[in-house]
């Protein structure tokens, strides 16, 4: 993946986003004040804009760029996070014009530990974490395991759906769910729904080439 694919992916993610703002909306209407679709959409669409015309070729500036962008468009505690994730992941791989698969793996573990950080969440806290994690170290092995790009994508797509579908039955420890208590365990997650979307749109992404 190269600068040109990684405005491609981050457009990508933008369509999916905006494909189910309403999706996430009522998701997110449980729990919350259902304003996740809109901060989704609007934040990723920011994203995109800011980059998709760049002659950068520094995938790491780029992913920075984006997140920067994202941060000013939709300064929302998701919104933030989310900003958070690309800084973190263009800090990692600053420098870097070319990833394979291992630096691919890098910059969602980088994206992960950059919302962690931010958010002072951990795995198991029933947040995006949960969504994410599972997804990117499905990645980091098979980028040990030298697995093809396309086999790794759908892997790391079910491996995040599956936990999406897995808050359900999850303790919320942060947020507004964290205040139903046991309660909180009834409702799917909208934030790992977002980690849940982002790698279908990365495996969309790799898929159409």
């Amino acid at each position: 993946m190269k600068a040109d694919d990684f405005k491609v992916l981050v457009s990508c993610w933008a369509d999916v986003m905006k494909e189910n703002r309403d999706y996430l909306i009522d998701l997110d209407s449980v729990v919350g004040d259902g304003d996740l679709g809109l901060t989704m959409s609007d934040g990723f669409l920011a994203a995109s804009e800011a980059i998709k015309d760049s002659s950068e070729t520094d995938i790491g500036k780029l992913a920075y760029f984006a997140g920067k962008a994202m941060s000013t468009a939709v300064p929302s505690t998701m919104g933030t996070l989310m900003a958070s994730g690309f800084m973190a992941a263009g800090k990692a791989l600053k420098g870097q014009t070319e990833l394979k698969l291992s630096g691919i793996a890098e910059f969602f573990k980088a994206y992960l530990e950059g919302v962690k950080s931010r958010g002072k969440a951990e795995a198991g806290d029933k947040t995006f974490l949960d969504g994410l994690y599972p997804a990117a170290e499905s990645l980091l092995a098979d980028a040990a395991a030298d697995t093809d790009l396309l086999t790794a994508a759908s892997k790391a797509a079910s491996a995040a759906h599956e936990a999406f579908l897995s808050t359900k039955g999850m303790l919320a420890k942060h947020g507004r769910a964290a205040a139903r208590g046991e309660k909180s365990r009834e409702i799917l997650d909208p934030g790992a729904a977002v980690a849940d979307l982002m790698m279908k749109g990365y495996a969309d992404f790799v898929r159409n080439g």
